[in-house]
């Protein structure tokens, strides 16, 4: 049985899907992407500022669900530029202590022209 997670610690969805879906003992989520939750609107204009505020959402969205940062297994990172590599996963690392699975790619867009966007499948820890 699968559940719908839904946070106000976390920005509201901006299209037709949930912000998480558990399906038994699995959390995946949505793509997120620097969005202040409280405004809706883009924070950050670095790789650094836009990664944490991604990884704050991720976390938010996660508790939420019952897990955590350290529950994940896996995250796919789209970056609007590869030249931004290191300077994410310096942030994306200090979050992401566990080393879980990871694909990295560059995309030519992102929602709202933002820098970056993750997405995460992790265990529940309750």
């Amino acid at each position: 049985m699968s559940e719908k997670i839904s946070t106000s610690s976390a920005p509201g969805a901006i299209g037709p899907y949930s912000q998480a879906v558990t399906s038994g003992n699995l959390v995946f989520t949505s793509g997120q992407i620097a969005l202040d939750p409280k405004t809706g609107e883009v924070t950050g204009n670095t790789i650094e500022e836009q990664t944490a505020r991604v990884c704050e959402n991720l976390k938010a969205v996660l508790e939420a669900a019952g897990s955590s940062l350290n529950s994940a297994l896996k995250t796919v990172c789209y970056l609007r530029d590869m030249n931004n590599f290191s300077k994410f996963n310096e942030v994306y690392g200090s979050y992401f202590t566990n080393k879980p699975a990871r694909s990295c790619v560059e995309v030519s867009c992102l929602p709202k022209g933002v820098l970056v966007e993750v997405d995460v499948i992790a265990e529940k820890e309750n």
